[in-house]
């Protein structure tokens, strides 16, 4: 089997390439970058792009069995640009779109193709979300996952080609982007954190989870042209969230009452709401249907894994 990977020098694809070369399963791994990458392994084959512009027309070859597509304009933060809606439809949906046709071209065998929670919403109230939830993204990212998804069904609708769609939530693990690094940052320090009496319930993914699931995905026949939503097994509160992270630091949870309103006018007033939602909301995940279908396991515990992001974070920091 012949594997091509977009996204290789993310965060999820840098651990996802290491893991697909471990199995030595695969005849073949090529990676799809803007430019070369001097930190790949010398069996993984690049595919440079021969435009910064139009990075997923860059000719595939024809032999692909799989696309695992990660690639994508994510989330930006303090982004200026006039229409941030337009730019990330720019890539995560035509871009998306030019590497599916060559998909389609070349009768690659299966799509899988990593779109985001966000597309079900931001917040759930009394149940999980499912795969069977009417979509309902809030932000601009996820509104271009979503129309990429119902592109890419509209695409391969009756072909050779299968598509399976993922949708996760934030994934972690010590060198995560984005607000978990931040979050791991603020809890290397000595602050008091207000998360105490919090008992929002959030679902998270670990990498290696993530990473394990995808796997899954490449040959499962029962994968075939499916969407799932996956995570972690386990559900945190942010309270809960903050003290493992600690905990995996060696530290005191330290953690403190605050209000939620009062957070929640602080977070008004200084233009961070999307954060507030973030760690004082819910955000729940039923991973009943990829456990079922696929008998898929998570490969380690939520809790084990935060406490060692938290660990290797701070060991890395010193």
């Amino acid at each position: 089997m012949k594997i091509l990977l977009t996204g290789s020098s993310g965060f999820v694809g840098k651990s996802l390439i290491r893991s697909l070369i471990q199995s030595n399963k695969y005849q073949n791994i090529y990676a799809l970058n803007r430019r070369h990458l001097h930190t790949l392994p010398d069996m993984v084959e690049q595919l440079v792009t021969i435009s910064e512009e139009n990075v997923f027309s860059t000719p595939i070859p024809t032999d692909i069995d799989v696309i695992i597509h990660l690639a994508g304009r994510a989330h930006v933060l303090n982004d200026n640009v006039q229409n941030p809606l337009e730019q990330f439809r720019v890539i995560n949906v035509e871009g998306t779109l030019q590497l599916a046709r060559q998909a389609l071209e070349n009768k690659v065998k299966r799509f899988i193709f990593i779109s985001s929670i966000g597309v079900n919403g931001a917040v759930t109230v009394s149940t999980p979300f499912d795969e069977s939830d009417i979509p309902q993204p809030h932000a601009d990212y996820a509104i271009s996952k979503l129309e990429a998804e119902q592109a890419l069904k509209t695409l391969f609708a009756n072909t050779v080609t299968e598509l399976v769609i993922i949708r996760p939530p934030l994934v972690y693990a010590a060198d995560a982007p984005g607000n978990f690094a931040r979050l791991l940052k603020l809890s290397s320090t000595k602050l008091p954190l207000p998360f105490a009496n919090l008992n929002n319930r959030r679902s998270f993914v670990a990498l290696e989870n993530l990473v394990s699931f995808i796997e899954t995905c490449i040959d499962h026949p029962q994968a075939k042209n499916e969407l799932f939503l996956i995570a972690d097994s386990e559900v945190f509160s942010t309270e809960q969230l903050a003290q493992l992270l600690r905990e995996g630091m060696g530290k005191r949870p330290n953690l403190v009452y605050i209000p939620r309103l009062f957070m929640k006018i602080g977070a008004v007033c200084l233009g961070k709401s999307k954060l507030f939602e973030q760690l004082f909301s819910s955000l729940e995940v039923n991973t009943t249907k990829a456990q079922n279908l696929l008998a898929w396991k998570p490969v380690v515990r939520g809790s084990d894994a935060l406490k060692r992001a938290g660990k290797i974070y701070l060991e890395k920091s010193e």
